[in-house]
């Protein structure tokens, strides 16, 4: 496809997928995705830009979704965020580990980067999903973000434990991530409290937070990391800036609201455009096994947990826990461009991570929907 076509092809995809969403009810995450699948199909390739902008987007929702995070109710709620998220992530690694390895044949590497790449759960998705729905600010959406995180964690350590080699540029990517969390936690009031930057056009607030997600970009880059922790923690961190006065959450919703008139779209459109349809159906049974090894494995290692601790809404976390899309093509790329896996390889998994975005969205917001929040939590005292 041409090259000046693509924006407007973009564009339409996106628009169109804002009214698919408001018609059908869903997720406007799960259309951007398989219009971008379709997309693919007929040849629409993401150019630099799209795949640039596509990594801000990823990272501008971890941080909005840090910013949603309670940590009052994450400090009261640590137990069962804790456990969620750690059985959210060990039995779909095992699981799929044990399956890759003794069953399909793989190496050792490779079942390893696919345990890693189908046990994530994927914030963005869960973080969308939530706020179309009005749950992001309710206590069930905080304990499944916090929950999501700490899984994501898992993934993170898992990865870089196993294949990352420090260098001396982690180290750099390290210590510059930390130093922005510290002085964006401790300075950030100057911007946000500020009466010459509030209530302007130019949105100076929102350019400041932008500039913090691009220094973390750049940083992971340059020491073969990955921005989507420390944007968290700085959306974590920076929460309380947010929600302090009416002013300051203004300027969250204005910076909700720039991320998903553009910014986001294209994050999940071109998580759609990495879907290889003709390799996938070349290995059409290992996909289908993969995909319900990590539906069930993240069943069983979050329905129950979730049945003890959130009443009445333990199959709706359950479902969302089992979305993955950010860390798993991240995992899958890394194995790809390592050598651990092949292109079959590769293509089956990121389509197992993009389908596992797409098919417990729908069903969890179809059919299991959470009652009132006040019914939600266990008193867990």
């Amino acid at each position: 496809m041409n090259a000046d076509l693509v924006p407007l092809v973009v564009g339409g995809l996106v628009f169109v997928s804002s009214l698919l969403s408001l018609k059908l009810g869903l997720s406007v995450a799960i259309i951007e995705i398989l219009l971008g699948a379709i997309g693919g199909y007929f040849g629409l390739k993401p150019e630099e830009w799209m795949t640039y902008l596509a990594g801000f987007g990823g990272i501008l929702l971890t941080y909005l979704a840090g910013t949603e995070i309670d940590t009052r109710l994450m400090r009261e709620k640590f137990k069962e965020s804790m456990l969620i998220g750690s059985f959210s992530f060990l039995c779909p690694f095992v699981g799929v580990f044990l399956y890759t390895f003794f069953v399909a044949g793989w190496s050792i590497k490779a079942s390893m980067i696919a345990g890693v790449a189908l046990s994530t759960t994927s914030l963005a998705v869960v973080y969308s999903v939530l706020v179309e729905t009005g749950l992001a600010s309710t206590e069930i959406g905080k304990l499944l973000m916090a929950a999501t995180f700490v899984t994501d964690m898992g993934t993170a350590l898992a990865l870089s434990i196993l294949f990352f080699k420090p260098t001396i540029y982690t180290l750099v990517f390290i210590s510059a991530s930390l130093n922005v969390i510290y002085f964006a936690d401790k300075f950030s009031h100057k911007v946000f409290d500020s009466k010459a930057l509030k209530n302007k056009v130019i949105e100076p607030e929102i350019k400041y937070v932008f500039l913090l997600l691009i220094a973390f970009i750049y940083f992971a880059q340059l020491g073969d990391g990955h921005a989507v922790l420390p944007a968290f923690l700085l959306g974590l961190l920076m929460s309380r800036h947010f929600g302090e006065t009416s002013g300051t959450k203004a300027v969250r919703d204005r910076l909700r609201t720039v991320a998903y008139a553009i910014i986001t779209p294209i994050f999940f459109i071109v998580g759609g455009l990495k879907i290889s349809v003709p390799l996938i159906i070349s290995a059409a049974g290992l996909f289908v096994i993969l995909f319900l090894l990590k539906i069930a494995t993240k069943f069983v290692g979050v329905y129950f947990l979730a049945r003890k601790y959130i009443r009445n809404g333990s199959t709706y976390t359950t479902l969302l826990m089992s979305t993955g899309l950010t860390f798993g093509t991240i995992s899958s790329v890394f194995g790809l461009t390592a050598g651990y896996i092949d292109q079959v390889q590769y293509s089956v998994l990121v389509g197992v991570v993009i389908a596992s975005a797409v098919i417990p969205t729908f069903i969890a917001q179809k059919w299991f929907m959470p009652v009132e929040e006040e019914d939600l939590l266990e008193n867990s005292g």
